[in-house]
C-alpha cells in the first residue's frame, strides 16, 4: 500500500505518451480510447493522494512528482485535442496561448525566487482540473469548445493568478498551499498546518 500512490502517478506518466501518440498516430478513431485513459488518469490523480495520506507516505517528494506528472499528462491531452481539432485551437489560439503563458509565469516565478518549480496544489488550481476535463470531454468526444472551453480559460487566468501570489506571498517555499489567503495566514506565522484545510 506504500508504494501504491507512486504506482498511480507512474500510470498517468506512462498514459501521457500513449494519449500523445494515439492521437497523432491513430487520428479520429482514437477519440474514445483517448477520453478512457482521461478519466483513467483523473481517477488515478484523486485516489494518488488520499491513499498517500491514508498510509502516511505524504511527502514533498511525492507532493512534487504529482505536479510534474499532473502537467505531463495534461499536456499531453492539450496536444492531443490539437491533434484531434486543429481548427478549433486555431481559432481560440489567442486564449490558449494567454494560459501557457501564465503557466510559463508559475514556474519561473518560482524558480527564480524559490529555486524550486511550484507545486501549491491550490483549490482553484483543482477547480481548474476539473474544468479542464469537462473542456476536453467535449472537444475530444463532440468536436466542440462552448461554455466548457470559455469556463475553463477562464478558470485557468483566476487559478494562476492565485498561484502566482501564492509564491510571491511565501517567505519561503511549501507545497499543498491552498489560496494566496493562506499563503498570507502563513506569511503572518499562523501555523501552517492550522492554515491548510486539505493537502
Amino acid at each position: 500500500m506504500r508504494n501504491l500512490p507512486y504506482i498511480l502517478i507512474a500510470i498517468r506518466f506512462f498514459l501521457a505518451p500513449i494519449i500523445f501518440f494515439l492521437a497523432y498516430i491513430k487520428g479520429e478513431e482514437s477519440r474514445f480510447i483517448i477520453l478512457t485513459f482521461m478519466f483513467i488518469g483523473l481517477l488515478t490523480d484523486i485516489f494518488d493522494g488520499i491513499i498517500a495520506r491514508k498510509v502516511g507516505v505524504s511527502s514533498e517528494k511525492l507532493r512534487r512528482l504529482d505536479s510534474q506528472v499532473d502537467l505531463i499528462f495534461w499536456l499531453s491531452l492539450g496536444f492531443a485535442v490539437y491533434f484531434l481539432n486543429p481548427e478549433s485551437v486555431k481559432n481560440h489560439w489567442f486564449s490558449i496561448t494567454l494560459i501557457f503563458i501564465m503557466e510559463a509565469l508559475c514556474y519561473i516565478i518560482s524558480i527564480v525566487k524559490f529555486k524550486k518549480e511550484t507545486c501549491t496544489h491550490a483549490f482553484l488550481s483543482k477547480m481548474w482540473g476539473l474544468s479542464l476535463l469537462i473542456a476536453f470531454t467535449y472537444l475530444i468526444g463532440f468536436q466542440e469548445t462552448g461554455w466548457a472551453f470559455y469556463l475553463t480559460v477562464v478558470l485557468g487566468v483566476i487559478s494562476h493568478i492565485d498561484v502566482i501570489l501564492i509564491i510571491l506571498i511565501l517567505p519561503k517555499w511549501q507545497y499543498d498551499v491552498p489560496s494566496f489567503y493562506h499563503a498570507w495566514k502563513i506569511r503572518k506565522g499562523i501555523d501552517r498546518k492550522k492554515s491548510l484545510f486539505f493537502n
